[in-house]
């Protein structure tokens, strides 16, 4: 197998040769993830379906919840009652929170198939799987706690004394909060890297430059969280802090590795305050609120009534 920490990655590409295994690593080339075989229409049009999956994906789960509880289209008042049930019931909470997990697989394997040309490309060579020099385990551990420790800081310096749309899901049920701790661990850090700083990173800075992608890819991370962090500044600011230094270390370091490290030890460490926080406050009675809540999507489910109303 080549070794792609050692062997920098040429920036031309050819088709995988029947007889691979047996020949010189020299004398076969691998996808180079500075110049990607995908462009920036597949980049865009992955980034695109991740967010439609997002949306609506709950709809997919709340309605036959909502039909079963009596929610259809004849009744008085159908978009704010089904609005109320959707933030108000806890198992229709809990369904939206869960219908996140198919929604990142779903995406997984979109990314997948535009990385690999449905496997006609090595996936791992071409989205820069590796470390590289300066960004190893160790390092990046220590740099994703430094990242936490900041944003925090910044979320509780100007942060907003009401909760955000998030922080009310979390804190809706035990079941949502462990569901939300499950997410932000083994799927979240890989979807949003593969995703912002692995397919759109590459061709934007094939055509804008590396300056040009990282304010691009730093706009749309942290766009895209506005409405599920809102009226909190301070954690919109923390995501966007998080954002700028991980696509930074891509354009840097050529590979996505140390991202996903950084970011998975950034959202586990929020992921464990979330579990052990119900039973310390008890001991704590300042403790009113959770911490800054991982940085993934969520429904915004005030937004989707009109939607959910015309599906019906």
């Amino acid at each position: 197998m080549p070794n792609l920490e050692e062997t920098p990655a040429p920036s031309n590409l050819q088709e995988p040769d029947p007889s691979y295994p047996f020949r010189q690593k020299d004398q076969y080339q691998l996808p180079d993830p500075d110049n990607p075989p995908w462009g920036l229409g597949g980049a865009l049009l992955v980034w695109f379906a991740s967010i439609v999956l997002i949306i609506l994906m709950p709809v997919v789960f709340l309605l036959p919840y909502a039909w079963a509880k009596g929610f259809h289209p004849g009744m008085p008042d159908f978009g704010p009652a089904l609005a109320e049930f959707a933030l108000t019931d806890r198992v229709a909470v809990l369904l939206q929170v869960v219908s996140l997990f198919p929604s990142h697989l779903l995406t997984l394997i979109l990314v997948w198939a535009v990385v690999t040309r449905f496997g006609k490309n090595s996936f791992w060579a071409a989205i820069g799987w590796g470390w590289a020099r300066g960004f190893r385990l160790w390092r990046c551990v220590v740099l994703g706690t430094l990242l936490f420790v900041v944003g925090s800081v910044v979320a509780k310096l100007f942060g907003a004394e009401k909760p955000t749309q998030l922080e009310l899901i979390i804190n809706s049920s035990i079941a949502a909060r462990y569901m939300i701790s499950f997410l932000a661990v083994c799927t979240a850090p890989f979807v949003e890297e593969f995703v912002y700083r692995g397919v759109l990173y590459a061709p934007l800075q094939r055509l804008a430059g590396v300056k040009g992608a990282v304010i691009i890819v730093l706009a749309l991370f942290t766009i895209i969280h506005v409405p599920q962090y809102w009226p909190n500044a301070g954690v919109i600011a923390a995501v966007g802090i998080l954002s700028i230094v991980l696509t930074v270390i891509r354009a840097y370091s050529g590979r996505l590795l140390p991202c996903i490290v950084i970011h998975l030890v950034f959202n586990g460490i929020q992921a464990v305050i979330l579990v052990v926080e119900p039973h310390l406050r008890p001991l704590i009675p300042s403790a009113e609120r959770a911490t800054p809540a991982p940085s993934f999507l969520l429904p915004l489910i005030d937004s989707l009534t009109p939607w959910i109303a015309k599906l019906l």
